[in-house]
């Protein structure tokens, strides 16, 4: 099936698209206010800190944006099994992170921390809010 009548495919697209428009300037905002915050408290180390951890969770974000992409020209099963799966990756990936991180010489592990959670809740939440105010159907029946 070609991208030009695939629904489902087209519905994906313009889902992620609609996520990266609503999430974008939350998710930007909060790794800003994580470093500001970081910056009073822990200075440059918490800076620094924050940083990384508003970087690492909001290009891990912006990487599921593009597995919906992706993923949108596939099967929907297969679509659904790799976003998932990718979902579950992303979110060990963070964790791993923040372990070997928060061990290295003059990184501020709380800033790095919570700015990381505070970014991956407030993109997440900005993911959802876009869901359920996009006009998308979330169940495309085929015409066959």
């Amino acid at each position: 099936m070609s991208t030009a009548t695939d629904p489902h495919g087209a519905s994906v697209r313009k889902l992620a698209n609609a996520m990266l428009r609503t999430a974008v300037v939350p998710g930007a905002v909060t790794v800003v206010l994580g470093m500001l915050v970081a910056a009073l408290l822990a200075g440059t180390s918490g800076l620094v800190s924050a940083l990384i951890g508003g970087a690492v969770a909001f290009g891990s974000s912006l990487l599921t944006i593009w597995m919906m992409h992706a993923a949108s020209r596939l099967p929907v099963r297969m679509e659904m099994a790799l976003v998932l799966g990718s979902y579950n990756v992303k979110v060990f990936l963070l964790l791993a992170v923040m372990m070997t991180l928060g061990g290295v010489e003059g990184i501020h592990r709380m800033s790095l921390a919570l700015t990381m959670l505070a970014s991956f809740v407030v993109w997440a939440s900005a993911e959802a809010f876009a869901f359920k105010r996009a006009k998308i159907p979330t169940i495309i029946v085929s015409g066959s």
